[in-house]
């Protein structure tokens, strides 16, 4: 079902392709040994009228933590600088389906925005389905953007660990499972391996489809509640560094449980600390 608030179909947005005030993001992201470089997959082809939003740039760069949330003001800069403004309905996507596209999702819901849905299916779903995509950059007019950041949707170190000790939010992590076990060795140097205790894992691969595309509801529901998570209660997700556990985020919001919250931080930053507790082995 389209939902211009969450998710919508490559039927909806080709059929809103040239709507005025519609703006499109292509903000593919991979890790560095995926051997891509986004922005120049973004150059060869992309959805006609996309922008590249560059989730590494437009991130607080004072932090030593990758991509974290930007300050309200380089968000703004960034946006103008891009053409996206008040009034404008965002469509986001990736190259890899539903990879990156939802932290994206999730930044502008952060800023008090929520105009934005993701392309279920991404740009694979769009190119398989022989749509149209071009390699020039759009023409882009300055727009006055307001923002009001919502400080309820992120949660820091010092808050998750409350959560973990006191156990009154559900702590969901998107990795996957033998890296939530500590069964695996973290991609990026130095971290321990394990999981914050109390967590809960959900691979965030479990709720996309053979297709590339978001699960239904109710099969979303099934696949937290086997999990063993309790969605009456609040939720905090977490992941390697804040990327996929924004997946999470999104099919939460898809089926209607809307107290979430993201860890920016996630285990890149659990991880580094040796003060902070880390449990191993199955959920």
């Amino acid at each position: 079902m389209d939902d211009p608030k969450t998710l919508v179909s490559t039927d909806w947005l080709a059929a809103h392709l040239r709507d005025p005030d519609l703006r499109i993001f292509d903000a593919s992201w991979f890790l560095p040994d995926a051997g891509q470089d986004a922005k120049a997959n973004y150059n060869a082809a992309h959805i006609p009228g996309a922008r590249f939003f560059d989730i590494d740039e437009i991130s607080d760069q004072r932090s030593e933590l990758p991509h974290m949330a930007p300050p309200v003001e380089k968000f703004i800069s960034r946006m103008r600088a891009l053409g996206v403004g008040d009034g404008h309905q965002v469509v986001v996507y990736d190259q890899s389906g539903i990879f990156s596209a939802p932290r994206v999702w999730w930044l502008f819901r952060l800023m008090g925005k929520t105009d934005i849905a993701v392309l279920d299916g991404g740009l694979p779903k769009w190119i398989a389905e022989g749509r149209a995509t071009e390699d020039v950059p759009p023409m882009i007019r300055d727009r006055h953007i307001t923002v009001q950041r919502q400080a309820n949707l992120i949660k820091d170190v010092t808050q998750v660990a409350h959560a973990s000790k006191l156990g009154d939010f559900e702590i969901i992590d998107a990795r996957s499972k033998p890296r939530f076990a500590g069964a695996n060795p973290e991609p990026r140097p130095g971290l321990r391996a394990g999981h914050i205790p109390n967590a809960k894992n959900v691979p965030f691969g479990e709720v996309i489809a053979p297709d590339g595309t978001m699960k239904s509801a109710d099969t979303l529901r099934e696949i937290f509640t086997a999990a063993g998570i309790d969605l009456a209660k609040p939720a905090i997700l977490s992941c390697g560094s804040g990327i996929t556990a924004c997946v999470l985020a999104l099919a939460l919001e898809r089926i209607g449980h809307r107290d979430h919250s993201v860890y920016d931080g996630s285990w890149a930053e659990w991880g580094m600390y040796n003060d902070l507790r880390v449990a191993t082995g199955e959920a």
